[in-house]
């Protein structure tokens, strides 16, 4: 295992470089100016000219690609274009927030999820069921920023138990759990619509194995058989929709922090694009790409633990 671990993460590395080199020509392609957005629109040409001299957008773009590649490898992710403050310092104050909102977002969609799909295929065709397919069918229909205005109509004007927005004190824990439990929420309930659909599918294709028929025909309990035969056997396909659609959730926490107002790096990076602030849209784009490759990697390694039969070659 430790051998293809090692080369995953080798393999990651002229992945990275693609993406840096996409993310680099995409944030440069696009219209707009940095010094412009800096300065304003009534700014003069030659205070625009000299500000595109001091942020290096003058060079050739493959010295500006041969430079921006230097200081990321060398862990420098540079400094704001239109602040001029370390994209390191702003990424380090955003990230905890994006962190921790979508953990706790898997982690409510795998704790709910997995159950429900699990009653919902013993259940087959039985009312749990239709409520269950029908939750699961309007947490995939919502996109993540409608689901959290519906929450914060309710839970927020309505019946005011939640903040509308903001990000809370992360040195606070009430605090935190406050602001946290709308978004995390939005998430989960997402996460939780691909989990239960899956479980369903995967459960209802392992009941009707004959090791389970005859499990139960050997007169072990219930909760034998679905939880140490059936379950085991469909926890491959579980885990792997559980590693893709994390990776749909990075994506969807964008939204779900500007929705919340949260100061995650979602915010950060709809901020730099705006600004047309190169640097920082890069790094955090680049962040979100490294998010990927590791969810990928803990995914396969997770294979062998579910499966002791899995062998890495």
């Amino acid at each position: 295992m430790i051998s293809y671990i090692v080369r995953r993460i080798i393999l990651a590395v002229p992945i990275m470089l693609a993406v840096f080199t996409l993310v680099f020509l995409l944030v440069r392609v696009a219209p707009g100016d940095p010094a412009v957005a800096a300065l304003g629109d009534y700014a003069s040409q030659e205070a625009v000219q000299a500000l595109r001299d001091k942020m290096g957008l003058n060079k050739p773009l493959w010295v500006q690609y041969g430079d921006s590649l230097y200081e990321f490898v060398h862990g420098n992710l540079g400094s704001s274009l239109i602040t001029n403050e370390p994209v390191a310092r702003q990424v380090a104050a955003a990230l905890p927030y994006t962190l921790e909102l979508t953990f706790v977002g898997i982690l409510l969609g795998t704790m709910l999820g997995i159950p429900i799909g699990i009653i919902t295929a013993l259940k087959r065709n039985h009312l749990i069921d239709y409520i269950g397919r029908a939750a699961s069918l309007t947490g995939l229909s919502l996109p993540a920023f409608y689901m959290g205005i519906l929450l914060m109509l309710l839970f927020s004007i309505k019946w005011r138990i939640f903040p509308s927005v903001g990000g809370g004190d992360l040195l606070n824990f009430a605090s935190n759990i406050r602001y946290l439990t709308l978004p995390a929420i939005t998430l989960g309930i997402i996460m939780m619509a691909y989990i239960t659909r899956m479980t369903r599918s995967s459960f209802l294709n392992v009941l009707q194995d004959d090791y389970v028929r005859t499990a139960r025909a050997k007169g072990l309990s219930e909760r034998v058989v679905i939880y140490g035969h059936a379950l085991r056997n469909s926890i491959i396909p579980i885990a792997s929709i559980i590693g893709v659609y994390s990776i749909v959730l990075l994506g969807s926490s964008v939204m779900t922090e500007i929705v919340f107002s949260r100061p995650g790096l979602g915010k950060l990076m709809v901020g730099a694009m705006k600004q047309r602030d190169y640097a920082t849209l890069q790094s955090v784009m680049l962040i979100y790409a490294l998010f990927v490759v590791v969810i990928n990697l803990i995914t396969d390694i997770s294979y062998v633990f579910f499966d002791p039969r899995i062998r890495y070659s």
